[in-house]
């Protein structure tokens, strides 16, 4: 944690959530929420990747924060294959980001359950969506709402072998949703995490 970063405990179905926020310097864009990759699989709030989504929001103004899902770490409750998950991530919503601008943000597991979220916030804008390395060959992923796709971006790794980069098109193709291809990345991002801040970055401050 850097002296910005606030360790919170929040409210989730299946009990205590634990969550960290990140506080930018200056004036205060509006409230990101980011998704960890799955937690069978090592996911936590501090994965590498969900780290550099929350400096690239911090970086444009955004309070960024990140969440374990329930079983990691110190939340409660056990795994649910996505449903007691976005749960849990439209209660953080409600409680760290009542009102104002929202953005949501998920890598892996974690954007599969984002997209959930999206679709259950209807009556709420999200101002920003990131969804990087989705994991559309494992899970149903939601379609993205049309309202929302101008402000949307999806990364993906040309050569993620988790995730096959046909699955994130096959998914997106229906929707006319555009996908952001990284030649030569893979699932992890090994080596590039610099470039996926940076095009995050640029999507936050188009």
């Amino acid at each position: 944690m850097n002296v910005h970063t606030q360790a919170l405990q929040l409210q989730g179905q299946a009990g205590l959530v634990e969550a960290l926020l990140d506080e930018p310097q200056g004036a205060v864009v509006g409230t990101a929420v980011i998704a960890h990759p799955h937690p069978l699989f090592g996911g936590t709030m501090n994965n590498k990747v969900v780290q550099t989504l929350a400096r690239a929001f911090v970086q444009c103004g955004w309070r960024a924060v990140r969440f374990n899902f329930r079983g990691v770490g110190a939340s409660q409750g056990e795994h649910d294959a996505g449903q007691g998950e976005a749960q849990d991530m439209f209660q953080v919503v409600q409680q760290v980001a009542p009102h104002g601008p929202l953005a949501l943000a998920g890598f892996s597991f974690g954007a599969f359950v984002t997209t959930h979220v999206v679709a259950g916030l209807a009556e709420r804008q999200v101002a920003k969506l990131v969804l990087v390395g989705t994991a559309a060959s494992r899970f149903e992923v939601a379609p993205v709402p049309a309202a929302v796709h101008e402000h949307t971006l999806v990364l993906h790794g040309e050569q993620d072998d988790t995730v096959p980069l046909d699955s994130v098109m096959n998914w997106a193709r229906p929707q006319h949703l555009p996908v952001t291809v990284i030649p030569g990345v893979e699932h992890f991002f090994h080596g590039q995490l610099p470039l996926l801040k940076s095009l995050v970055v640029r999507h936050l401050r188009a």
